[in-house]
């Protein structure tokens, strides 16, 4: 599963949060929300859950579904 950074930054403006604030509210070091943003890196599945549930969003909305399993 691939997050897509857009979609990320979208959800957190939308959700007024900022690096600092989603890794607090999601439980995940800023170090991390930094290197998804920046393509760096991808999530683990229970991060990912981690990280909607804090924007109050569908896990659905931000990762590519296209192409992949």
């Amino acid at each position: 599963m691939e997050i897509n950074k857009q979609k990320l930054r979208i959800a957190m403006a939308t959700a007024c949060m900022n690096m600092d604030d989603l890794a607090a509210s999601a439980d995940v070091s800023r170090n991390s929300i930094a290197k998804y943003l920046l393509g760096l890196r991808n999530p683990t599945t229970k991060t990912l859950g981690k990280i909607a549930k804090a924007l109050k969003v569908p896990v659905e909305s931000l990762i590519d579904m296209e192409g992949g399993d």
